[in-house]
């Protein structure tokens, strides 16, 4: 597993009884995890949490103290400055596993020793976006959601990343995508970070194992003749880092395919919390 150990302002104190117990800068969340299925001993640090997220057996949740949900405020990572912000689906605006991967991939693009154009699709709040800006590549930034963009680029802004060549599109990425195919327009690396569930504008439902190979063989028609990587990242349970990584080696073939799970130390066990999957195909 890799894992996300460079972290300074966000911090993993402990997970047990379906629950995750995070320092985000001063700030200590309690947050869900269907993962953490062991019960564990909780310290007494678990006192001190600012807020909890309580689901709701109808679906969704909420915050149990209502002005944290109405907070925000900044953390950083290495260069890199986000804002922190709870919101009605237990998320914060950051998924701090992915640092291990922002760092991969400003090491390939920062040791290419060329222009590097990269296309960031399902792009959230702009993690891999502003780790491959800072590393000197040209980004184009694509997520459907206006607020996730707009969110985006107040990060950019505040890591003082405003003036790289960043695209900022709010669309379908599969519409992106094929527009661009169109176009003829081409990348050196591509990301996806696709939900594993969702609808589209028209109602359309949008499953992650039903999708994602159609997605791939289009993103692959979007690679420059001098690719240098295509990195695809899940939340899925279902979507094993193998099978990710043997759709990107069927369709890309060449090149080095590598998988795993990404992960998070935690402070009390000194154990590493499995968060999610990727795949990588390098040129």
């Amino acid at each position: 597993m890799r894992s996300a150990k460079n972290w300074k302002d966000f911090e993993l104190l402990d997970a047990s009884g379906g629950e995750k117990l995070e320092r985000w800068g001063n700030t200590i969340l309690i947050r869900p995890d269907p993962q953490v299925i062991w019960h564990t001993e909780r310290p007494a640090i678990w006192q001190k949490a600012d807020a909890r997220y309580i689901r709701s057996d109808s679906g969704g949740g909420n915050w149990d103290k209502a002005t944290i949900a109405d907070k925000r405020w900044q953390i950083g990572y290495g260069g890199l400055r986000f804002h922190i912000q709870p919101t009605g689906f237990k998320h914060t605006g950051l998924f701090p596993e992915q640092a291990v991967n922002w760092d991969w991939m400003a090491d390939r693009i920062s040791s290419a020793g060329r222009p590097v154009k990269v296309l960031n699709l399902f792009a959230y709040t702009g993690g891999a976006t502003l780790a491959c800006a800072a590393a000197g590549a040209e980004v184009c930034h694509v997520d459907a959601s206006k607020g996730m963009v707009s969110w985006a680029r107040d990060n950019a802004a505040l890591s003082e990343l405003s003036d790289k060549p960043i695209r900022w599109i709010t669309d379908d990425c599969k519409k992106f995508v094929q527009r661009e195919l169109r176009r003829g327009s081409r990348y050196d690396a591509v990301i996806m970070d696709p939900p594993s569930y969702g609808r589209g504008p028209g109602g359309e439902v949008w499953k992650l194992e039903d999708a994602v190979w159609e997605l791939i063989e289009l993103c692959a028609g979007l690679l420059s003749e001098t690719p240098l990587f295509f990195l695809l990242n899940s939340y899925t349970t279902g979507l094993s880092p193998s099978v990710m990584a043997y759709m990107l080696g069927a369709r890309l073939g060449g090149g080095k395919v590598s998988a795993s799970e990404i992960g998070l130390p935690v402070s009390n066990s000194g154990l590493v919390l499995p968060c999610g999957s990727t795949a990588i195909w390098e040129c």
